[in-house]
């Protein structure tokens, strides 16, 4: 098939039939550019997808009509930014925040916005906020309704002057966007249930022997709250595919009119000021019998025309990917072309990691095969979020290092769940499978760091080295390539709370320990001084203005150095004159650098940023406990 031949000619079929005229002259201008740019990837794609649908053309034509009816009305187009993505720059720093746990509602959260300007944040992550079942909303990833606010937090009017409110400030707002599934209490799902035809097609509803046929080859995913991936639903008398919760439906995307409907759902969150969205649980929205039915190639190829629609309608906005997945399997989904943005798993569980053993080993050599990315897109790097803690990693680069995957993750986890002696973590297990012992961990970065536990003994050792630990996981984070991304409350040291346990709709979900509602006495202890609170908070804001004051944070041009001591991290950056070298010691032991520094050129001129001690550093042999370094070199 001639694709450039047929994309034409289906283009202009369809501009025969649609009528732009609605859309302001100037506005029509630009998109009906965009739509001659793209739309012969944008064909392309969708033969690949929905070629085999005798129906194809009438989708092709909706879709152009819904990216079309985006332009109409004046939205967001994007704070200003230089040449380069604005994603890459030096002075981005995120955080993401639950609405009601952060400011009570959309207007409270509004009144939060002067602090988070004092402290740097330009890009700033609103947890789900959309309307959900009072029960059963999974943390507000359970959607009944993408178009409305939930009541509690406020209304579809405020979320906007929220995103307003932001912009005006040169914050960016991200939304997650929740496509593999819905709740089934969606208009779509009520519908389906009533047993209108077209809404049973939005999903899976099958029968037990063909529900058993995929199911046999398909992970599950909370195995100690259910089995399988399927439930039952005595009102229609089928089995639905439910990948996380028997309350969340998954999806039919070989269904186009879903991917159609789903596109309109999309380009209304890009309306409520959205600039980039979270795309949850993208590795699970394709399916196919006989398979995994998780990162299959027609998955990339979905994502890819999501993207293409974002392109030609709002070209402002980008993806951000979600893939808890193995760390090949998430690389794959970043690209211009897919996710400009992905989340560094990765990174996160081995910070962690290192932090209990100590060594660096393992950090150093995932980092080596996994951390390079495409030109022009990022990581997007973290310690906590407001999800667990899962040990990702490739079993096959620990076993080279003689490390048995299996084995290791249990110790991980006695570890950080308080359960392994000398442990300084107060982490607690989420999905714990009592039979052996796997599950994941929770906790804010202060009590799994030992903040809560040194505090407890009244051991000032104890609690300095736990304050060290924040200090070097945060440094990391802020010094790595990538934008950075703080999770609410870690910025202000907050510890875990266990008040979730009085809450039945919230007993069984250990992630509430780290969800914490903040209140003003916790944005008091960070700015009262000489409580480790305060520490936390001031260690935080002077990193952030110093990666804000050097162009060399965004620095593409990045090398790891393999030191000859296990407990150190070490790595380059170069951009023009300037140099910035990051040295870490993870152990609470003095540590030599086993590095070649007099080797580095200028390194005797060298500032450490977080200190602004220039004497000796070409000599510098030995590292305090848990010690980082930012090194500044500028060469003439």
């Amino acid at each position: 098939m001639d694709i450039a031949y047929e994309s034409r000619k289906t283009l202009d079929a369809i501009l025969n039939e649609l009528d732009f005229s609605e859309i302001p002259a100037r506005r029509r201008k630009a998109f009906e550019k965009r739509l001659e740019q793209h739309f012969p990837a944008l064909f392309n794609q969708l033969l690949t997808l929905y070629g085999n649908h005798y129906d194809a053309w009438l989708h092709m034509r909706r879709l152009v009509e819904t990216l079309a009816r985006h332009q109409v009305k004046k939205h967001h187009a994007g704070l200003h930014s230089g040449d380069a993505p604005w994603y890459l720059g030096e002075d981005q720093v995120g955080m993401a925040v639950y609405v009601d746990l952060f400011g009570g509602d959309l207007k409270g959260l509004i009144e939060r916005i002067p602090y988070l300007e004092s402290l740097g944040i330009t890009y700033l992550h609103l947890m789900p906020l959309y309307d959900a079942p009072k029960e059963n909303s999974d943390g507000g990833y359970a959607v009944s309704d993408y178009r409305k606010v939930d009541p509690k937090l406020g209304t579809n009017k405020q979320l906007k002057a929220l995103a307003d409110a932001l912009h005006k400030r040169g914050i960016r707002m991200v939304l997650d966007f929740v496509f593999n599934h819905t709740s089934d209490e969606h208009a779509w799902a009520k519908a389906a249930l009533t047993g209108d035809r077209r809404y049973q097609d939005f999903y899976y509803l099958l029968d037990e022997p063909e529900a058993r046929a995929y199911d046999a080859t398909l992970r599950e995913i909370f195995p100690t709250v259910r089995r399988g991936s399927f439930t039952y639903n005595e009102t229609v008398g089928k089995w639905v595919w439910t990948t996380f919760n028997s309350f969340q439906w998954d999806l039919n995307y070989s269904n186009p009119d879903v991917f159609v409907s789903v596109v309109d759902e999309m380009l209304h969150l890009v309306a409520m000021g959205a600039d980039v969205l979270r795309l949850d649980a993208l590795a699970f929205v394709w399916k196919e019998l006989g398979t995994v039915c998780e990162s299959l190639p027609k998955a990339h190829s979905l994502i890819q025309t999501f993207n293409l629609c974002l392109r030609i309608a709002a070209p402002h906005v980008h993806f951000k990917s979600e893939a808890i997945v193995h760390p090949d399997q998430v690389n794959e989904y970043i690209g211009l072309d897919e996710c400009e943005l992905s989340y560094n798993p990765l990174m996160m569980a081995l910070m962690w990691e290192s932090l209990a053993t100590r060594r660096t080993e393992l950090l150093n050599a995932s980092l080596e095969k996994s951390f390079a990315i495409p030109e022009g897109t990022t990581w997007v790097n973290y310690i906590r979020c407001h999800d667990d803690i899962g040990w990702t990693w490739d079993d096959a680069i620990s076993g080279r290092l003689g490390i048995n995957g299996q084995d290791h993750r249990y110790f991980l986890n006695q570890f950080y769940t308080g359960r392994f002696s000398g442990s300084f973590a107060n982490g607690v297990p989420f999905q714990e499978n009592p039979s052996n012992g796997d599950c994941r961990v929770c906790g804010t970065l202060a009590s799994l760091a030992g903040v809560e536990q040194a505090e407890a003994s009244g051991d000032p050792e104890l609690l300095e080295h736990a304050l060290r630990r924040v200090k070097l996981l945060n440094g990391i984070v802020l010094s790595m390539p990538g934008l950075p991304l703080l999770y609410q409350g870690d910025d202000l040291g907050a510890l875990n709370d266990h008040s979730y346990l009085q809450d039945p709709g919230k007993a069984e979900d250990s992630r509430w320990v780290h969800r914490k509602a903040l209140t003003e006495a916790d944005f008091t202890a960070a700015a009262t001084k000489g409580t480790p609170q305060h520490r936390i908070a001031a260690d935080m804001a002077a990193m952030i203005q110093l990666r804000k004051s050097h162009e060399v944070f965004a620095a593409q041009a990045f090398e790891l150095l393999r030191s000859e001591n296990p407990h150190i991290f070490a790595f380059l950056r170069r951009t023009g004159p300037e140099t910035l070298l990051v040295i870490a010691n993870f152990s609470e032991h003095p540590a030599r650098t086993g590095l070649d520094l007099a080797a580095i050129p200028g390194i005797d001129a060298a500032r450490d940023l977080l200190s602004s001690d220039t004497t000796g550093l070409g000599s510098l042999q030995e590292l305090e406990p848990y010690a980082l370094h930012w090194f500044h070199l500028q060469s003439a």
